[in-house]
């Protein structure tokens, strides 16, 4: 099943606002995103600008869900935001679209050193499949994602190293590397 990404352009509103209001994203900030603040967010350039770019992901001729790369003026360490559609979730799809963007980052972004993402510490099924597809967990922020109900529960960091994704390796660290 190849995954492809699918530049998304201003021509894409109607689908982009489509998308996020037909799915509910229980794991992100704003689970159920209202159309109205879609459209305030892609008028101000959410999905294309200097700084981020999105795209559709696509398989079998279907698109799958959407995914925007952020920090793209950093050159070397991008971030991305992931959204399936709810009738692909649970079905092992997420590590080959995790999979295909690397490849995708890696081999178009030459500078790219590193590739981040972040999600809630509750969101399991998120976690394992970083580690699946090669990520190492680099940060763990107590408390540092809101969520709908007014609550915060940790955030937390993976990346992957170009290296790591060249060699299949995965680069540790110590944790605990210093002491008082």
């Amino acid at each position: 099943m190849p995954i492809t990404f699918v530049p998304m352009t201003p021509a894409d509103t109607e689908d982009i606002v489509s998308f996020l209001i037909s799915n509910s994203f229980p794991f992100h900030v704003h689970a159920t995103p209202q159309a109205a603040n879609i459209r305030t967010k892609i008028e101000n350039g959410r999905f294309w600008n200097d700084d981020t770019q999105g795209y559709w992901i696509v398989m079998d001729e279907h698109r799958i869900g959407m995914v925007a790369l952020e920090d793209l003026q950093e050159e070397d360490s991008p971030l991305f935001d992931l959204r399936l559609d709810e009738a692909q979730r649970g079905k092992g799809v997420g590590l080959e679209v995790l999979r295909s963007l690397c490849d995708m980052v890696f081999k178009t972004m030459p500078n790219t050193l590193r590739f981040e993402g972040q999600t809630r510490e509750d969101n399991i099924a998120m976690r394992k499949t970083f580690l699946r597809a090669g990520f190492l967990k680099e940060a763990h922020y107590r408390m540092g994602w809101p969520t709908n109900d007014g609550g915060h529960v940790a955030s937390i960091a993976y990346s992957i190293l170009r290296q790591d994704w060249v060699t299949g390796d995965v680069t540790r660290f110590d944790w605990e590397d210093l002491a008082i």
